[in-house]
């Protein structure tokens, strides 16, 4: 017996961009992909070149059933620290997509708070699940990339930092200017290294930075 195309669950990969920069919000995003149409190409963004990344985003808003995009700013990171922030990011973009899915596959070992959807969602934390499931890999690419469009857009708004090359990340670079020129409305003042004017050897980790995630870039 067949099953009907409505009894199918909907299974969203949730995943997010920016966790680890001392500089923008933090995005996530939820994709549903049509059952049987894979998108040849959809990896874990890391992997991917940024090039690869933005004509894989343009497909896959174009061939996803449905995709939701969530933010949450450097206020709100600084308010809640980048755990709850990066969650508020995950409800955001759940929220935002035209339907509701039936199951979430969140990358990480760590869920966001599924109440006050209308209807219960089962959710799954996959670790690494960026790179093993398809869904999760659609919405690394669409938040990576949606991320960097917005750091490049700030570019133009302070120069200064040179946003658009690292787009935000704690590099070398981006270090040495926020030291010449102090924090932007961008930087997160939680993070230890913009409180502390970059000395990062006197980090706390309390105040939710931790230099391994600069891995992401």
């Amino acid at each position: 017996m067949m099953t009907s195309p409505r009894a199918r669950r909907l299974v969203a990969g949730v995943d997010e961009a920016g966790r680890g920069p001392l500089a923008g919000p933090v995005v996530a995003a939820a994709v549903i992909l049509r059952p049987g149409r894979p998108i040849v190409g959809v990896a874990d963004s890391k992997v991917l070149s940024a090039e690869t990344r933005s004509a894989l985003s343009v497909t896959i808003r174009r061939r996803a059933l449905c995709f939701g995009i969530g933010w949450a700013d450097p206020a709100e990171i600084d308010s809640l620290n980048i755990l709850h922030a990066t969650f508020l990011a995950m409800r955001r973009a759940v929220l935002a997509m035209t339907c509701c899915p039936d199951v979430l596959l969140v990358d990480g070992n760590r869920l966001p708070q599924l109440t006050g959807f209308g209807r219960e969602i089962r959710a799954h934390a996959i670790i690494g699940g960026d790179a093993t499931e398809a869904a999760i890999s659609a919405a690394s690419i669409l938040a990576k990339t949606a991320r960097d469009h917005y750091m490049n857009q700030m570019h133009a708004i302070y120069p200064e930092y040179a946003f658009a090359s690292h787009k935000g990340y704690a590099t070398a670079l981006h270090r040495r200017l926020l030291i010449e020129h102090g924090p932007c409305p961008l930087h997160r003042r939680s993070f230890a290294p913009v409180g502390l004017q970059c000395e990062t050897e006197d980090w706390e980790p309390d105040l939710g930075w931790d230099p391994e995630l600069e891995l992401e870039c």
